[in-house]
């Protein structure tokens, strides 16, 4: 393994990396670089700190599963303004092919 926070390429093209989160140190490995795979643990120990300094449990896994849960919902939420957007852009499209034809052919 890496020495913590310093990146290994394993052969396989993925990158090994010890993170910190919640004051323990975790091995993880990616398809993506360094940087993006310390943001990623920076973002679940930003929540696990967040949601830990709120809730009266010290359980950690408890913690883990409110920040899974919180994680979760913001992504759905992101899902679902996405495909209200793709809709909107799609529906601007339509009435503008709609207006393009329609000053072409006249």
């Amino acid at each position: 393994m890496a020495e913590a926070g310093k990146p290994e390429k394993t052969s396989k093209g993925t990158t090994s990396v010890e993170v910190e989160i919640f004051g323990t140190v975790y091995p993880v490995r990616g398809e993506h670089d360094r940087e993006y795979l310390e943001k990623l643990a920076d973002v679940v120990d930003h929540k696990m700190r967040e949601i830990g300094s709120h809730v009266p449990t010290v359980d950690t896994g408890k913690i883990a599963i409110l920040v899974a849960l919180n994680l979760a919902d913001e992504l759905l939420q992101c899902t679902q303004q996405q495909e209200g957007e793709r809709v909107q852009i799609m529906e601007k499209v339509a009435e503008l092919t709609g207006e393009l034809t329609q000053a072409l052919n006249s």
